[in-house]
């Protein structure tokens, strides 16, 4: 893993089959192409308060994304609290993308909400279960006191990656979620330090799918 410092204020983390590391703007088109994903738009997309989703993301907008990142990759450097930085999720043979992960918000209490997508060409293969993995214990290194995803209920794969990734089903929130004017439900997945399954250093992630 490397650190953030005031003058390099991101972090890589890797378990030597993926690596997480910031993104750059040369990454904008595999991130436009990702975000055409109807799956993509549907769970990780941003929806207006009836759930349609917002237009594909152009590169430009990309870069725009991108530029987000980086500013809160520089707030991390100041208060060491990761709201807002994001991870490209790589091959860390081949250094290919293929998804990203990120801190959605960290509260005054330390807790950590995070979440995480995988392109289309690259799911079925684990990425998603050790980014989730990695991510979970570099929160767990800065102190935060609990981590948590929530996902769309419906959303079986992303349910699965949770649950290999050692977080525990608290409950469903009923009719939480809007999507083309249907109300969903959304589940509700929690990890604490003390007890999350894969909190040793030696521990890897499954090899399951996901």
């Amino acid at each position: 893993m490397r650190e953030a410092d005031a003058g390099n204020p991101v972090v890589t983390l890797s378990d030597d089959v993926v690596t997480l590391r910031p993104w750059s703007r040369e990454d904008a088109a595999f991130m436009a192409e990702a975000f055409a994903d109807p799956a993509i738009r549907r769970y990780n997309g941003v929806l207006d308060r009836l759930g349609r989703p917002a237009p594909p993301l152009s590169v430009a907008g990309a870069e725009t994304v991108i530029d987000e990142f980086a500013s809160s990759w520089q707030a991390f450097a100041t208060t060491a609290r990761p709201s807002g930085v994001a991870f490209a999720i790589t091959n860390a043979r081949s250094g290919d993308l293929v998804g990203c992960c990120g801190v959605d918000d960290w509260s005054k209490a330390d807790v950590a909400q995070f979440g995480y997508w995988i392109a289309p060409g690259a799911r079925g293969r684990g990425y998603a279960t050790r980014a989730a993995v990695l991510l979970t214990r570099w929160l767990f290194e800065l102190g935060a006191a609990r981590a948590f995803v929530t996902i769309v209920a419906e959303n079986e794969a992303s349910v699965a990656v949770a649950r290999r990734a050692g977080f525990v089903h608290e409950g469903t929130m009923r009719a939480h979620g809007v999507w083309q004017g249907e109300r969903c439900d959304v589940m509700w997945f929690a990890a604490l330090p003390h007890e999350w399954a894969m909190r040793g250093p030696d521990d890897q992630a499954p090899q399951a799918d996901g």
